[in-house]
């Protein structure tokens, strides 16, 4: 079982560290992981052997709070934001009275030495004890108002467990405990008119000290708190997208109601400019939808009847209803929410070093201290002097830096991830992803779009081209492989009626079998026609033209059979995506080889690879061997990331370094995969390596400043360079740099907010604009020669030309370039370049940067009906010049 707990009492690594082996005490428990950042810790244990009430015990007995984690909603969760305001209220108000107390504290201690003019009362030898109980009732308010040091700190030491509070503890109250014997000392000197241990004691009071230690950790910790809020903006912005209520109609009539109590099912209405509440599938009306918020992707999305919507995205335009179908911690919203946190609260294997040094660096800290002090007493030194060695060793000591190196890192990274639409399950998956040298892709919904279409039927015998597609779609309507979408889809296109089969039967990787009344048929790929010893004519199929032609063009060939006769072969095609080049190009650019896997043939395959500069094909991949694939890149040596939809490619997912499952939508593969991409688009898997390269850079350089504060600070206050260049630190400067590295280390993490991913390979021409649209010419170009223009080619058996499907090609393509005015955003370029697209024939791209479209055609397109087109968009045509050879 895992278990959430919040833990309260813990102000560094030391504390964490206690809490996590206290607790690994019990018998049961199989993981803790305690985060310093959130205040919260994560058990994995045996109900059998031990439960919650034991848990908190521990964490009690170890000198810390705990409670059962209690935060199960969006609601819910949206108060750890005020407990953080409330922290932030409390210690400003702490700073306000410590800052009160010690400006007065400090002008009566030191005043005399900046020549300050001092009340006649607290002047010379007479008045000296005036002068130090004066200084004592100061320091009392500053003592009173920051106790917490003092009853954590001694708490925690009195369990034999010390944290930073026990530093500070030990080195103030030494210094308060000192004052305070001074002032017995020179009552003392005036009770026996010993009027020198009066000045001497009189000016080594050391209250001023202990005040400004107080006060200056504070500050640390009050502007630490502060930047630590800023590194959960990323949460806390995703918690406030959802909206508070939502308009549902029951029984007919429409109710406003508070967002948690909206069921499954309830039908919600929502209007222009509203943001969605729940997860829902549309079931009147439509509307273009922003779903930025939460996929990253910055153009809205047209949405109708049957479309899923996702809370917390912002409809735009019209008005719809929809029906629930996940709500509270089920919608994507919640889930994202969570996965956030969950990688936020984890530990990256970076983090465990210094957990380890952690746990013992108080207790070496205060054993250093002890023998500093001791040793200058030793030789010879005041004991005043050997005291300031101590206090100054405890309160420079700074365990807060070490502890914070990683987790805020973490959780600014992995919010920045989120905020770009890439959830990042762990630390671990983050930390590892910098070390990828391999990139595995699937390539149906992860290269290519997903929605495979037909582009060629040929016919065997005296079967109609509409004869065969009946046939096809009625033994495929039952199959749930994407190809077999694409032929029902071109069926129902066609109106033609699909008949009742029987004995349907899937092989997998392999094909399908089914009857209709006395006849069998087959469809699948060559091997499975093999296997069954179909033949053409009486020959073998093994190197069929059409199949040859149709691989070479990377398109899918589909066999069909009736009995032990081929009848037909459909041609199926799955375009690539716009970015996927790029992303390849990106890739290898990093460094990084490039590996596609496919249960298509190998011909088909190749095509593909040459398209996308893919380093290596491995084809006719069954779904339960891409696993196997993955280890042996494993085994070679290799550090792996598979990419695919999280689904059928489930094993391979689990197997690898990091599963990244790409274009998941609503559905997110959380189970899986390490990594989720919101978007289909392959740059993301770009920009995950690039984030985790730059965290584990922060890390590092944040461990490297905590390590090197201590090394350089600790001996610098134990003296070690005093007999040499005479350096000895006062304790209250000791202080200030202590709450200093601690900020420096949070301020540091919070640069990650910055990150922007680079693309090497994108021309500067395009990288300016969304990475959407990245697309490069050759990008262009090879959707132009590869992919398909949901024509049919009428082929024909046995009179089969190279010529037969139109491909633009060569440098005698024409294409036009259209001027257009009134483009200024994103949204704009790509609603010119959906009007233009959905001309027949037309195959546009639009430049926000020049402003222009460049447009290819299959057929012939009049100037009239594009410049109608862009107008009716919105738009102004400048002019439209005729080109040739041109590659935008």
């Amino acid at each position: 079982m895992n278990q959430k707990f919040d833990i309260t009492g813990m102000t560094c690594s030391a504390c964490s560290a206690a809490v996590e082996r206290s607790v690994k005490k019990l018998d049961g428990i199989e993981n803790v992981n305690v985060n310093l950042l959130s205040n919260s810790m994560t058990v994995a244990f045996k109900e059998e052997e031990t439960n919650n009430i034991a848990i908190i015990e521990a964490v009690v007995s170890a000198g810390y709070g705990a409670k059962e984690h209690s935060a199960q909603n969006v609601k819910i969760e949206k108060s750890s934001g005020n407990v953080v305001e409330e922290q932030l209220k409390e210690m400003k108000t702490r700073l306000i009275t410590s800052f009160v107390f010690l400006i007065p504290l400090l002008y009566i201690a030191m005043g005399h030495m900046l020549k300050l003019p001092l009340p006649d009362f607290m002047h010379g030898e007479e008045n000296a004890i005036t002068f130090a109980f004066t200084q004592f009732l100061l320091v009392l308010p500053i003592i009173y108002v920051n106790r917490k040091y003092f009853i954590v700190g001694f708490k925690t030491l009195s369990k034999l467990s010390p944290n930073m509070d026990s530093l500070i503890a030990i080195g103030t109250f030494a210094a308060v405990a000192y004052g305070i014997f001074a002032i017995y000392q020179i009552g003392y000197g005036y009770g026996h008119m010993d009027m020198d241990r009066v000045m001497k004691y009189a000016h080594d009071l050391y209250f001023e000290s202990a005040g400004t230690i107080l006060t200056l950790i504070t500050l640390g910790k009050y502007l630490e708190t502060r930047s630590k809020g800023k590194t959960s903006e990323a949460i806390t912005k995703l918690m406030d997208l959802a909206p508070k209520t939502a308009t549902v109609s029951r029984e007919g009539i429409e109710i406003e109601i508070p967002i948690e109590e909206v069921v499954i099912d309830d039908i919600v209405v929502i209007r222009p400019g509203q943001s969605i509440p729940v997860d829902g599938e549309i079931i009147e009306g439509t509307s273009s939808v922003d779903q930025s918020a939460i996929t990253g992707e910055s153009i809205p999305i047209e949405k109708k009847v049957g479309d899923k919507v996702i809370a917390a995205s912002i409809n735009k335009t019209g008005s719809f209803r929809f029906k629930a179908t996940r709500v509270g911690d089920d919608t994507t919203l919640a889930q994202i929410i969570q996965l956030v946190e969950d990688a936020s609260s984890s530990k990256a294997p970076i983090a465990k070093l210094a957990d380890k040094i952690s746990g013992i660096f108080v207790p070496i800290v205060i054993t250093i201290a002890v023998l500093a002090s001791a040793y200058w007493m030793l030789t010879g030194h005041s004991f005043e002097f050997s005291l300031s060695i101590g206090i100054a060793v405890l309160v420079i000591s700074c365990p807060c830096a070490l502890g914070l190196a990683t987790p805020v890192a973490i959780m600014v990274g992995t919010g920045k991830g989120a905020s770009n639409g890439i959830l990042i399950k762990s630390a671990e998956a983050l930390e590892i992803a910098h070390k990828i040298d391999t990139v595995v892709l699937d390539k149906t919904g992860t290269i290519t779009e997903g929605k495979p279409k037909v582009t060629d039927i040929i016919t065997f015998g005296n079967l109609s081209k509409k004869e065969l597609l009946q046939v096809a779609a009625s033994i495929e309507k039952l199959s749930e492989h994407p190809l077999a979408d694409a032929i029902v889809e071109k069926a129902r296109e066609q109106e033609i009626d699909i008949f009742d089969i029987t004995d349907f039967e899937s092989i997998s990787g392999r094909g399908i079998k089914a009857r209709n009344g006395d006849s069998t048929y087959y469809a699948g790929n060559l091997a499975f026609m093999q296997e069954l010893n179909i033949q053409s004519n009486g020959e073998s199929i093994s190197n069929h033209q059409v199949a040859e032609e149709l691989a070479h063009q990377a398109k899918t060939p589909l066999y069909f059979a009736k009995e032990n006769s081929l009848i037909g072969i459909i041609g199926v095609a799955d375009v690539i995506k716009k970015t996927s080049e790029a992303a390849t190009r990106e890739l290898k650019a990093m460094g990084i080889q490039v590996v596609m896997l496919t249960g298509d043939n190998k011909k088909t395959a190749e095509a593909i690879r040459k398209n996308l500069s893919i380093d290596r094909v491995v084809a006719d991949v069954m779904p339960q061997d891409k696993e196997a694939e993955v280890r042996k890149l494993q085994e070679s040596g290799r550090k792996v990331a598979m990419v695919g939809d999280g689904i059928n490619d489930a094993p391979a997912l689990t197997r690898a370094d990091v599963g990244i499952a790409i274009g998941a939508g609503t559905d997110i593969a959380i189970e899986s995969a390490d990594v989720v991409l919101m978007k289909g688009d392959l740059l993301d898997v770009v920009t995950a390596i690039q984030l985790s390269k730059a965290v584990i850079r922060n890390i590092k350089e944040n461990l490297f400043w905590a390590f090197f504060y201590n090394i350089i600070g600790i001996p610098i206050a134990a003296g070690l360079f005093y007999y040499a260049f005479g350096w000895k630190l006062n304790p209250m400067i000791g202080a200030a740099a202590m709450s200093v590295s601690s900020v420096c280390v949070v301020s540091n993490a919070l640069r990650l907010k910055f990150f922007k991913p680079r693309f090497k390979s994108i021309s500067s021409d395009t990288s300016s604009e969304n990475k959407d649209n990245n697309s490069i010419s050759n990008n262009n170009k090879q959707q132009s020669n590869n992919q398909v223009n949901n024509q049919e080619s009428d082929f024909r058996e046995n009179n089969i030309s190279n010529n037969s499907i139109n491909n633009i090609k060569g440098d005698d393509e024409m294409k036009k370039v259209m001027k257009i005015n009134g483009m200024h955003c994103d949204h704009c370029k790509a609603n010119a370049e959906k009007a233009l697209n959905a001309i027949d024939g037309v195959n546009a791209q639009v430049n926000l940067k020049k402003k222009e479209a460049v447009i290819s055609f299959d057929q012939e397109v009049s100037d009239e009906v594009l410049t109608k087109a862009i107008t009716d968009a919105g738009y102004e045509v400048e002019g439209i010049e005729v080109k040739k050879g041109l590659f935008s």
